[in-house]
């Protein structure tokens, strides 16, 4: 952990107090550190954009997998590159960078973008273990429940709930008066840090912040526990071995990459104590918004024969 948390001397900090923004402080170590993150954190990106537009790219193209399943994964692959842009390469300038400064507008953007994406998620993984409870436990009725036209109102309103819920906050927060070094011990506009900026202390605001961010959390998880409870009673009174494994498989992904994206998030925002230590603040934050995003991809394509053989099909292997 010391890796995270020893900071070097940084020259900027003596006058950050007539900064028109904020530093962010992210990884302070030596320069040769830093650009071998630097090539670390790109090669991670760019392994991220090149996975999940493999899976947009053999949806498109092969017509079997022009299902719900499927479209909703695709569409959930392009929420993945949107969430991870949000903040990397900001993250990559910042660690080339000798100021660090982020501006006021543009901090409060990316805050809006990562929170308002990662919420997105959130309603992404319900509705696609809602579409997984249609298809196992009403299989007869799935095709005329699950149509496209109901497919892509789901997908929609995932997109309009989650850029909906944190405008108010964000706003609020935006409007406070901030005062001392404007360091953020951080690479991304965090609200935790955000908040410790603030003149004085507003445990209302602290409280409404743990409210939403409960509620965005904890509802659709508590939906896309209910779905998978309903899946396993369904699979338990299937008659062969052959039939439970089948539909087991069908819901190990997304179940693997539900379970990786809410144990980092909710260690981050609902742990007792929210005031983590900086280096462990990082290193959470590193696994959910770079870690799962680059995982998911994978989890998807090799647990799965049709996107395996599309895949194939789309590299010509």
């Amino acid at each position: 952990m010391g890796l995270f948390t020893a900071h070097r001397p940084m020259k900027i900090a003596s006058n950050s107090s007539t900064i028109a923004g904020f530093i962010l402080l992210g990884f302070p170590f030596s320069r040769e550190r830093q650009v071998l993150l630097f090539v670390l954190f790109s090669v991670v990106y760019l392994l991220t954009l090149m996975g999940n537009a493999s899976i947009i790219c053999s949806v498109s193209w092969d017509q079997r997998l022009h299902t719900p399943m499927y479209i909703l994964l695709a569409n959930f692959s392009f929420l993945e590159i949107c969430y991870v842009t949000s903040t990397v390469p900001n993250m990559l300038a910042n660690l080339l960078s000798d100021t660090k400064v982020i501006s006021f507008s543009g901090c409060f953007l990316q805050f809006y973008f990562f929170f308002s994406l990662g919420s997105t998620e959130c309603f992404f993984l319900t509705i696609m273990a809602f579409d997984r409870y249609l298809a196992i436990c009403r299989p007869l009725h799935y095709p005329t429940l699950m149509t496209g036209h109901l497919c892509n109102n789901l997908i929609v309103s995932c997109w309009v709930l989650g850029f909906l819920w944190f405008p108010v906050p964000i706003i609020i927060i935006s409007q406070m008066s901030f005062c001392g070094s404007r360091i953020i011990d951080h690479f991304l506009c965090d609200p935790g840090p955000l908040l410790a900026l603030t003149c004085s202390r507003v445990p209302i605001m602290e409280l409404y912040w743990t409210i939403i961010i409960s509620m965005v959390l904890f509802i659709p998880f508590f939906c896309i526990m209910v779905s998978y409870a309903l899946v396993l009673r369904a699979v338990l009174r299937v008659p062969s071995a052959a039939g439970r494994r089948k539909a087991f498989s069908t819901c190990g992904s997304h179940l693997a990459v539900v379970s990786l994206f809410y144990s980092s998030v909710m260690v981050m925002y609902l742990s007792p104590t929210s005031e983590h230590e900086a280096g462990m603040q990082k290193l959470v934050t590193l696994f959910y918004s770079m870690g799962t995003p680059l995982i998911n991809p994978v989890i998807y394509s090799l647990r799965n024969k049709d996107m395996k053989h599309a895949l194939q099909k789309l590299l010509g292997i």
